[in-house]
């Protein structure tokens, strides 16, 4: 059989060609293989807001963006942390031996770094139902854990699955050195949830409460703190007696903080030392205590599921609004 060069050609255009239409037909069912890709130049806020338009977690104007989540190492040895004081809100929970851990989501502003980041938990998948499908990026998880993570409706950012968008600082020793870009963890969830109502509600602070400078919420090895500054109209937050600061913000603050009383109890997960690891309880209802505006205003929450946002209530039975600003929820055991 003779050589035609041209035939030669055409079967490689027409190979190509093939090729790059099962490529674009895999982006577009989602194949494992080549995952969807946001753009790279994601911009750190969601942009311009529409006349009137405000973020549903913070009541201030500007345009809701996607949802992501971090966890947020506490112990003394990651402190001071960096890129928490752009955090829309701020969750606290109790972990292994008593210590604390934060669940930091943005939406509204990204910095360009947020950490140290630490471990997911259980308690984390019903609390971020609310939430949609957002992102969560976090170092790793208990072995039996991963499995629900996978399976639950949220992207699986972890360091192991996303390692480029994550980097090691030399300042301070491991594990307390893990740091997230938050704009390369975004891109690779391309859908994840916009912010949406979640149950807060923003306004003119009800009738009633006490005078209230400082408020302490205290686990067996760890406190949390916040005293009322008349001046910055915020809750200053100190960790275990100590002012906390940010390396990049200054000091962590809040415009409304709530004290939410929920039910604590072992989880089947443990860490690698054996302690059992604690399982927050955020559906259901009960008792809180919303710190805003140098007040403190007794209140009830209720949740009824876990795709259900958290409503709270004053003791007449009608909605509690918060201080505009960033927002701090603490567990506290009841």
């Amino acid at each position: 059989m003779s050589f035609n060069p041209k035939h030669t050609l055409i079967a490689i255009v027409a190979a190509l060609v093939l090729a790059s239409a099962i490529i674009f037909a895999l982006r577009e069912t989602g194949s494992t293989a080549f995952p969807p890709k946001r753009s790279s130049a994601v911009p750190s806020s969601p942009g311009a807001a529409a006349p009137g338009e405000t973020s549903p977690f913070t009541g201030l104007a500007g345009k809701p963006g996607p949802v992501l989540a971090v966890k947020i190492d506490n112990v003394r040895a990651a402190r001071p942390q960096t890129g928490i004081g752009s955090a829309d809100i701020v969750y606290m929970e109790q972990v292994e031996a008593g210590q604390s851990r934060l669940l930091a989501v943005f939406s509204s502003h990204l910095p360009k770094t947020v950490g140290p980041v630490r471990s997911a938990r259980e308690s984390d998948l019903k609390l971020l139902r609310q939430f949609g499908r957002p992102a969560l990026a976090y170092s790793g998880a208990q072995s039996k854990l991963l499995p629900l993570i996978r399976s639950a409706p949220l992207y699986d950012l972890a360091q192991g699955r996303l390692p480029a968008a994550y980097f090691r600082s030399g300042d301070r020793a491991a594990p307390h050195n893990l740091y997230l870009k938050p704009d390369d963890a975004l891109a690779a969830a391309p859908d994840a949830s916009t912010a949406h109502d979640i149950g807060f509600r923003f306004g003119p602070a009800p009738d009633g409460g006490r005078e209230m400078s400082q408020q302490t919420v205290r686990y067996s090895a760890a406190s949390v703190s916040f005293t009322w500054s008349a001046g910055e109209r915020r809750w200053l937050v100190s960790m275990d007696s100590t002012a906390d600061s940010t390396t990049d913000s200054g000091r962590l603050k809040a415009a409304t903080v709530v004290v939410q009383y929920v039910d604590i109890h072992p989880s089947q997960y443990h860490d690698k030392n054996g302690s059992i690891s604690p399982y927050t309880e955020t559906t259901g209802s009960g008792k809180a205590l919303v710190l805003r505006d140098g007040k403190g205003y007794d209140a009830r929450w209720e949740r009824p599921a876990a795709q259900d946002g958290t409503t709270f209530t004053t003791p007449g039975g009608g909605r509690m609004n918060f201080a505009r600003g960033p927002v701090w929820v603490v567990y506290a055991a009841r």
